[in-house]
């Protein structure tokens, strides 16, 4: 049987697999917007500068020095305003910091929970401390040390923890209800399953009814939702983004239609190719030709 190659995201994301941890300055990187898979990796940043972050169901407006705390498993952007903009930049796997027994102090914390606040105002006392923190992580990563994981997952602990003393951010258009939750969770679910990686693990989760059930309510309450919070039915949100990976999918892979048609979800290939022509106007292998 032919083996079927793998998806690669980029020669850092490759990278932070495989060590499931990194750490860099935002000043000194020239690609400070790293490809990576948001789906594997938390983020914590430490930055100066006037951005606008968008997190599940909320938006921060923030001038000053903030720490941010990204979950893969909610979707969340971000918009530097600034025409400079510094600081440090730390991801890492759920499994690099397992490996530590304090590894629930992650679970625990409210930065990385959906109902949580991902951003913290940071003074010029607490930036100037937490930037020691980043610092070291940096050094770290670089040396021989034999135990510098461990030590560099303490310094991941220290960051919480002085962050679980810290008041969180209020400047934030939260306005969180029940509706709301039901929509953040399933953009959060919907977002999880990208980008797809191996033409091996194809999406789960195609359909309203495939959502609700995980959610465990009922289709009716969770369209409503949807509907009402963001202004676009639930089957729009996941046919949209199935279009745009099956876009993505086209340019960046050398896979067949048959295999991408697999890998989202379509149980022949024909099904793809007639959701493509229809939510796109051109069929897979026309837009493939067009984008090389």
């Amino acid at each position: 049987m032919e083996e079927k190659t793998v998806r690669s995201v980029s020669e850092f994301n490759n990278e932070l697999k495989l060590k499931g941890f990194k750490a860099f300055q935002i000043e000194d990187d020239s690609n400070a917007t790293r490809i990576y898979s948001r789906k594997d990796f938390f983020k914590i940043c430490l930055t100066t500068g006037h951005s606008k972050i968008h997190y599940a169901d909320k938006s921060f407006d923030q001038q000053g020095t903030i720490l941010f705390f990204g979950n893969p498993h909610i979707p969340y952007s971000w918009e530097t305003i600034s025409t400079t903009y510094t600081g440090y930049t730390i991801l890492f796997s759920e499994e690099f910091l397992k490996q530590s027994e304090r590894s629930e102090s992650l679970h625990q914390s409210p930065f990385f929970k959906i109902g949580g606040t991902p951003v913290l105002r940071i003074s010029e006392e607490q930036r100037l401390f937490l930037n020691t923190l980043f610092q070291k992580m940096i050094e770290e990563q670089k040396s021989d040390y034999t135990y510098k994981d461990e030590l560099i997952r303490s310094y991941i602990h220290l960051i919480i923890h002085e962050s679980l003393k810290l008041q969180p951010s209020e400047n934030n258009n939260e306005g969180r209800n029940g509706t709301s939750r039901i929509a953040s969770v399933f953009l959060e679910l919907l977002e999880r399953q990208f980008p797809i990686e191996s033409a091996d693990s194809p999406l789960r989760m195609t359909t309203a009814k495939d959502y609700a059930q995980n959610l465990n309510i009922h289709v009716n309450y969770l369209n409503r939702a949807v509907k009402e919070i963001t202004g676009k039915s639930t089957t729009s949100h996941i046919t949209e983004r199935i279009a745009t990976e099956a876009k993505a999918l086209l340019q960046h892979t050398d896979w067949n239609i048959a295999e991408i048609a697999y890998a989202l979800g379509f149980e022949y290939p024909t099904y793809f190719n007639n959701f493509f022509k229809k939510h796109t106007g051109t069929n897979p292998k026309s837009h493939r030709k067009i984008e090389v």
